[in-house]
Parts: structure tokens; C-alpha cells; sequence
């Protein structure tokens, strides 16, 4: 059984082991509403997960010690059960999904864990480190389906109420649901006025499903770039506490994703993964009704793949957009793009290319002028296109 003095006990066990995330007020993410956000990805290892973990390890018997421990992880409770075996001496095996970004891969390695790639996504890692279970007498460290890690995410609960007791909301990721367990046991407990809202992936709405369907089921497939909460299957326990504590889910976009990620790089000077974002896209895009309330979105996690991010960013600049391509039909004679260099700099947008292409036109003197622009939001586009066209210019 989760209790609150479980909850309390995690606390006082955790801190010699996490780090301290204090709430930092966000601006001009968010306008409708006056916005906190829990930094988990400044934790240890990136990521809230060291809490679970580190609890449910600590709980250990020393016969479990002795054996080691092994779990499964799409990256971040991978690292969060590394640093905390180590940090009590013992051994540990995670298997992760070959699909797992390579610096999580090394990040692991890197905290002392033994490492299993598996073929497929998280619940193919899960189905192996089981059979590995079994057949060495590991003690499996679940990422969210146990009462232990859910008390050690818990913890975030707690602070959040510590630092800001006149809260409206809390915004949380959901994956597998272990996090937003902890957090909405936590809250309900001691405030039960708060409303807790969860957020996952429109990609891989597993415990969305499961809410509004009244049962658990599992996905054929996921895919998000939020990989972190790309799970199938919602946990049996966490299904019952989130069914029971938390007040709303919603799904965000892929867009959605990527434009918080780049928000919270522009705004916030802060890194998040998009599992970690999932939150403030929530908030951003509306999907609860937070206008005129004190809310908090907690950033479970900053690990995202460097190589992946100039991507992240280029899709949230086209969905805010803050960058444009505009295929434009002119006469192929001397001084056309001069002219159009002339409107777009007259209304303040920046070319970025240019592309010439022949061709396909109605007109066998015409062609295409494909031009990539800097622009500050959809209303400046719209601006650039209309004085275009008043100039006679036909955008394609």
C-alpha cells in the first residue's frame, strides 16, 4: 500500500541522494495563466526517476542486495536504478530498447550498470528483463508499477505543496503512470482542492485510453518523440491511483511537443526532453482549464538526444511560426527577385534561402521562387504574403 507515511519516509531516505529542484516561475509561456515549473531535469541523472528508484532500492534486504537488481527502461529509470545500486554497492542490469538514444545507452553505462540492448521498444525490454529475472534471482526494479518507486516519486508531491501551499493545478507527464501516481497521492492527500491533470502523447495515449475506456489496454505500437512516456501498457497499480486521484488527461501533438521544448530553451533558458515537456505544452495549448490560475508543470526530464534537438527545434520554430517557406509563381525576367527581396525586407522578414526552380508553370515564360524566411510569428507571414500579392505576385 502507498500511505502518506511512505510518502514522508521516502523523503527523509532520499536526501542523501537526489537533488534539490526548487520552483521557478516561468513568463511568457504561458500568459493566461501565472505558471511554475518543478525542474526535475536538473535532477541527478537528468530525470525524477533517481526517486523511485533510490527508495525502492534502499528498501532492498541485504539477500536482495546481495543478488543484484535489474530493470528495463527507455533511458531515464535506467539511469536512476544505476546511481542508486551504486550508490549502495550493488550490481545492476538494465535492459533498453535498441531504439533508446545512444547518449542514454552511455549515460547508464556510465553510472556503473551492466547494459542489454533488446530489439523493439520498451515493453520488448521489459518482457527480457524479466526472463533475466527469473533466470539469475535479480530483484526487477519496476519504472512505475510498484509501491515503492510510486512513494519515491511521490516526494515530488510533497515539495511542490512545501514550496507554493496556494496552488490551482499541477500539470504531470504520464507514461506508465508511476509519477503522476505518486504526485496526485500526494496532493490529494494533504489538499485535495488541487486538481492534478496528466498529459501524455497523442502518439502513445496508453493510460488516456485506459481512463475513458474504464479498462486497461495495450497499444499496438507508440511513436513520440517523447519517448520517455512511450509505453504501451499503463501499470495495473497505477491505473487504480490515477483512476482514483487525478482529475483529467489530455493528449498533445508532436508540434505541441517540440514548440514547449523550444519555449522552454527561449523563455526559461532550460533544457527538457519531450517527455518532459508534454506538461507545458499542456499548458500552452489550453488543454485544461488553468486561465487565471496558479499552476505548476513539472519538467520530469531533461535527457534528450543532442543529435535529435536541431530537429525539435526547427518543427516548434514552423509550428509558432517563427520560420516559413513560401512558393511564389513570377516572370522569369531580370529584377523579380529583387522586387520580392524588396517586399520581404520592407516587412521585416529575413531570407534565409532561395531557390530557383523551372518549370510546371501555366505561363512558358514563368517559374518558381521557393523562398525560406525568419519571421516572428503566423500574423507576420501572413503580412509578408498579402504585400506580396498586392505587389502581383502569385503564392503557390
Amino acid at each position: 500500500m502507498v500511505t502518506i507515511d511512505k510518502l514522508f519516509h521516502a523523503s527523509l531516505v532520499l536526501k542523501d541522494i537526489i537533488r534539490p529542484t526548487p520552483l521557478a516561475k516561468a513568463y511568457g509561456i504561458a500568459p493566461e495563466c501565472e505558471l511554475y515549473l518543478k525542474p526535475e531535469n536538473l535532477q541527478n541523472t537528468g530525470s525524477f526517476k533517481l526517486r523511485g528508484s533510490g527508495y525502492k532500492i534502499a528498501m532492498l534486504s541485504d539477500e536482495e542486495k546481495a543478488k543484484g537488481v535489474i530493470a528495463c527502461s527507455a533511458g531515464n529509470h535506467a539511469q536512476g536504478v544505476a546511481l542508486a545500486a551504486s550508490k549502495c554497492g550493488i550490481s545492476s542490469l538494465i535492459c533498453l530498447p535498441d531504439t533508446a538514444p545512444i547518449s542514454k545507452i552511455e549515460a547508464t553505462k556510465a553510472y556503473g550498470a551492466k547494459v542489454c540492448l533488446v530489439e523493439g521498444v520498451y515493453d520488448d525490454a521489459y518482457n527480457k528483463a524479466l526472463e533475466l529475472k527469473e533466470e539469475f534471482g535479480y530483484t526487477f526494479v519496476h519504472p512505475f508499477d510498484d509501491e515503492n518507486v510510486i512513494a519515491g516519486q511521490g516526494t515530488i508531491g510533497l515539495e511542490i505543496l512545501n514550496a507554493l501551499d496556494d496552488i490551482d493545478a499541477v500539470i504531470v507527464p504520464v507514461g506508465g503512470g508511476g509519477l503522476i501516481a505518486g504526485v496526485a497521492y500526494a496532493i490529494k492527500s494533504l489538499r485535495p482542492s488541487i486538481k492534478v491533470y496528466g498529459v501524455q502523447a497523442a502518439g502513445a495515449p496508453s493510460m488516456y485510453n485506459a481512463i475513458h475506456s474504464g479498462h486497461i489496454e495495450t497499444l499496438d505500437h507508440v511513436a513520440t518523440i517523447a519517448d520517455g512516456i512511450a509505453v504501451k501498457t499503463p501499470g495495473d497499480l497505477t491505473y487504480e491511483m490515477v483512476s482514483k486521484y487525478v482529475d483529467d488527461i489530455a493528449l498533445v501533438t508532436e508540434d505541441e511537443i517540440s514548440s514547449a521544448i523550444l519555449a522552454l530553451i527561449e523563455k526559461q533558458k532550460m533544457i527538457a526532453e519531450g517527455a518532459g515537456a508534454v506538461s507545458v505544452a499542456a499548458a500552452m495549448f489550453h488543454k485544461f482549464p488553468i486561465q487565471g490560475k496558479k499552476v505548476v508543470s513539472l519538467i520530469s526530464g531533461g535527457n534528450i538526444d543532442v543529435t535529435s534537438l536541431s530537429r525539435v527545434i526547427e518543427r516548434g520554430l514552423m509550428k509558432s511560426g517563427r520560420i516559413a517557406t513560401l512558393l511564389i509563381e513570377l516572370a522569369d525576367k531580370p529584377g523579380q527577385l529583387k522586387d520580392v527581396s524588396r517586399i520581404i525586407a520592407d516587412c521585416g522578414g529575413n531570407v534565409t534561402g532561395v531557390q530557383y526552380e523551372r518549370g510546371g508553370t501555366e505561363s512558358i515564360n514563368g517559374c518558381f521562387l521557393r523562398m525560406n524566411l525568419e519571421t516572428r510569428n503566423y500574423e507576420h507571414v501572413e503580412q509578408i504574403t498579402q504585400a506580396l500579392q498586392a505587389e502581383g505576385f502569385r503564392i503557390v
